[in-house]
């Protein structure tokens, strides 16, 4: 057993997308700025409507798999198949882009707190030009899993918790993905295996909390060395910390906005099927 150590701290930054939502960025706030397989992940939180209202109208997207994880909040996705889905607190959105998929994403609600986090999960090579398609996971879908000193979300991946296996909402990804919303009551601790080889990193967005004993960063993308476990430990107000993980893919990444592939001919096809309305054919 080898316990990972902090290994990098990427801040997260404030910027906004859609029509102007506010959001903090910190995994791909540049292209350089990515752990293989995630691209990017925001943290989105208001309870100021003129920071959301606006929502994310109408987009493409190909190549990747977005997963909306919404906390507090009523967000409606519709996409060019016909569905519609109901992001509501505690629920999960996992959308494959594939081969394309044209869709919104639009707030509910004209007041109140709207708050959560989307990941970009990359798709390797041969999985790029899949069928589209989404699941929606509503809360009482999602694994929760109690331990002395707090409880584990599990919306993908397997993770033994006191030595008992536990298995999420999500599994069978090609990039075996672990993700988890971890609440530690105050001075709480948990120790959870996370596979050798898996890239992976912690964001604190609510209290204080310790990996070892040096102190994660909040809003950040707080990046784990090697190793094949994790000991988190909270502070005097308790924490609440995202642990996302995934096998790396290790092939080229070009992205062109809402486009990510393996080469500078695939995005070139790609724009050209957008524009002549054969991006989801």
């Amino acid at each position: 057993m080898t316990l990972r150590s902090l290994k990098q701290i990427i801040p997260a930054l404030e910027t906004s997308d859609g029509a102007g939502v506010r959001i903090k960025r910190s995994i791909g706030q540049q292209p350089s700025v990515r752990l293989d397989p995630f691209l990017m992940l925001d943290e989105f939180g208001s309870v100021d409507a003129a920071d959301y209202i606006a929502g994310f109208p109408s987009h493409p997207h190909r190549g990747f798999e977005t997963v909306t994880y919404m906390i507090e909040g009523h967000m409606l996705h519709e996409d060019h198949l016909g569905n519609r889905g109901n992001l509501r607190n505690g629920g999960v959105q996992w959308m494959t882009a594939g081969r394309g998929i044209i869709h919104s994403e639009m707030p509910q609600q004209e007041e109140g707190v709207m708050r959560g986090f989307q990941l970009w999960l990359n798709l390797p090579a041969a999985d790029k030009m899949t069928k589209a398609g989404y699941q929606d996971f509503q809360p009482e879908q999602i694994p929760e899993i109690g331990f002395e000193g707090g409880t584990l979300k599990l919306i993908a991946g397997s993770v033994v918790v006191d030595g008992k296996p536990h298995e999420g909402a999500v599994s069978e990804r090609s990039t075996r993905p672990l993700y988890a919303d971890i609440h530690l009551d105050a001075g709480g601790q948990l120790s959870l295996p996370v596979p050798a080889g898996h890239n992976g990193m912690l964001y604190l967005y609510e209290g204080g909390a310790s990996l070892g004993d040096v102190a994660l960063k909040k809003s950040a993308a707080n990046i784990l060395g090697d190793g094949d476990r994790i000991t988190i430990t909270a502070g005097s107000s308790g924490a609440r910390i995202l642990l996302i993980a995934g096998k790396p893919i290790g092939e080229p990444v070009v992205q062109y906005g809402p486009f990510v592939m393996n080469t500078k001919e695939e995005i070139e096809q790609t724009l050209r099927d957008y524009r002549d309305g054969r991006l989801t054919a």
